[in-house]
């Protein structure tokens, strides 16, 4: 949920609920949103409460979070807010789960209050949470109201191998961010299917990775729209983030960009499928006949709103 340069998070937020309605007549089946905190250029900070929207606006997409950052929050909280979007929008909520906080530690310290809860708690969490949407605990009195017995599926993301370790323990359906941590793609995936242990939810491993996806009429449109990406993933590299940044001639990056910045974003971005519909299908199918996805997440940071919607547009008939 890119807020850019010039605009603002009442713009942001508008933007990605008319995205979410365009992307749900072009046939996607999911819209996540992700939880991010203190990052001038992201708007979707109050998860929940953007996902409420998001599915308000919307009738039949599956919306859902990707992820909530759960070491951020009490289990019983988290339950109760996504036990009342399922109660209000019934079979199209999604939870992802991350373990990082989303945001630096001292603003974690501020979430928090302490840093007393922290990752390593994750696995007991994501169980506590999974038997506050289901049965809850009666023997101690405790339920989610609402949550209880909502069963909303669970999804564990990762840009690490310990996630997919946890998914495959609890036979979950796993995201892994390719877009964030390449590197490790491969190993995770591989992890995640060797490992896997069937549950009441999953009976068969279901790896959904997320990746970078830039489609324009042409790839010289697409590699210029691709641009406002690479500064802000340099401004986070540099720990100053920034809103998102209009694009620029691509020959001007090599101007803004230092060599080695040029290098680590464009590592980052290995997987980016970013051109024309031809270029992006092709991209996109040697990707998926490697990762042997069973399904595929993008994200396209955009500068501008009608070029954002085309390229989910085009993105829908390469994917399609």
């Amino acid at each position: 949920m890119p807020i850019r340069e010039g605009g603002s998070a009442a713009e942001a937020l508008k933007n990605s609920v008319e995205l979410a309605q365009h992307a749900e007549r072009w046939g996607y089946h999911r819209y996540w949103v992700a939880e991010h905190h203190n990052m001038p250029g992201i708007g979707s900070a109050a998860t929940s409460v953007v996902i409420g929207a998001v599915a308000g606006a919307t009738k039949s997409i599956r919306v859902g979070s990707g992820g909530v950052m759960l070491p951020n929050h009490a289990p019983l909280v988290i339950a109760e807010q996504f036990g009342t979007l399922e109660a209000l929008f019934p079979g199209r909520i999604d939870l992802g789960l991350g373990r990082a906080p989303g945001t630096d530690m001292r603003t974690a310290r501020a979430l928090r209050r302490d840093l007393e809860t922290t990752s390593d708690r994750f696995p007991e969490d994501v169980l506590e949470l999974q038997t506050l949407l289901g049965d809850g605990f009666p023997q101690y009195g405790v339920q989610a109201v609402p949550g209880g017995d909502s069963r909303v599926p669970l999804w564990l993301l990762g840009s690490s191998l310990f996630s997919a370790q946890l998914a495959a323990a609890l036979g979950l359906p796993f995201s892994f961010a390719s877009h964030f941590a390449p590197d490790l793609l491969m190993e995770a995936l591989a992890i995640y299917r060797e490992s896997f242990k069937p549950s009441a939810m999953l009976q068969q491993p279901y790896a959904m990775p997320a990746i970078l996806a830039i489609v324009a009429d042409d790839d010289a449109e697409a590699r210029r729209l691709l641009t406002s990406s690479q500064q802000a993933t340099a401004n986070l590299l540099r720990g100053t983030p920034k809103r998102l940044p209009p694009p620029v001639d691509p020959k001007e990056i090599e101007h803004l960009l230092t060599p080695d910045e040029l290098a680590a974003v464009a590592h980052r971005q290995m997987y980016a499928a970013v051109g024309s519909p031809k270029t992006v299908r092709e991209r996109v199918d040697r990707f998926i006949e490697r990762t042997r996805a069973d399904e595929l997440m993008i994200t396209a940071m955009i500068y501008d709103q009608s070029a954002r919607l085309r390229s989910f547009e085009l993105a829908a008939e390469v994917l399609r």
